[in-house]
């Protein structure tokens, strides 16, 4: 009766340890996920488009947000662009960066570009004046390479938050020529934009000077 009662003793203490063993086992599992969970690292919340979520699909009446340029444009962006050979300088890649800086916020903005082709570096300022209510907007850009213009644009946009500006240049002289250009810039995201560019020389038709993508690391904004 003894030796019955010590064999049973001895099965209830290892089933109490074996039943430990359990409880602390799922215990960790149960915490490991929160353990993980609380020592990621968060990322950075990406910017958001300007248009709003209306909780729908987009309507015929819905009104299109005016372009804020104070939300979009500030920051560092990176750009690649194929060239064809015209009145500009020689065939190739050009590549560079552009930053844009806010002067009076709402109004009045600045653009450097730091970029290298196929004729060397150069670089470009740019002065841009926005007017919010008519939906406009002028820059004035000089370029290192020896030619200055100014352009005004007129800013269209569609519900799916895409927005297009529309910029012609005044004429002007360069190599001998009389040069025009257009570039539309389709700010297809917060972080990339494209720009359909095209050359008029000597009055002729616009033809296309290439389609480059500028595009923005949001880690590296400029506020």
């Amino acid at each position: 009766m003894t030796a019955l009662t010590g064999a049973a003793a001895g099965y209830t203490f290892r089933a109490m340890k074996l039943s430990s063993v359990i409880r602390l086992v799922v215990t960790v599992a149960a915490l490991t996920p929160a353990l993980g969970a609380a020592q990621a690292p968060q990322p950075t919340p990406l910017p958001k488009g300007q248009m709003p979520d209306l909780g729908r699909p987009t309507k015929v009446g819905d009104e299109l947000p005016t372009l804020s340029f104070d939300e979009y444009f500030p920051g560092k962006w990176t750009f690649e662009w194929d060239v064809p050979e015209g009145p500009l300088g020689p065939s190739g890649q050009i590549t560079g960066t552009t930053i844009y800086k806010v002067i009076d916020a709402g109004r009045f903005f600045q653009a450097d570009t730091d970029a290298k082709g196929p004729g060397g570096p150069f670089k470009i300022h740019e002065l841009i004046a926005y007017q919010r209510d008519s939906k406009t907007a002028t820059r004035y850009l000089t370029d290192s390479r020896g030619f200055a213009f100014l352009q005004p644009a007129t800013i269209g946009g569609d519900l799916g938050g895409i927005y297009n500006i529309f910029f012609e240049s005044s004429p002007f002289m360069y190599n001998g020529k009389t040069i025009r250009m257009k570039h539309t810039l389709r700010l297809l995201s917060p972080l990339n934009y494209r720009v359909a560019t095209a050359v008029s020389v000597d009055g002729g038709r616009f033809v296309n000077y290439g389609n480059p993508w500028w595009r923005k690391d949001a880690a590296a904004a400029i506020k």
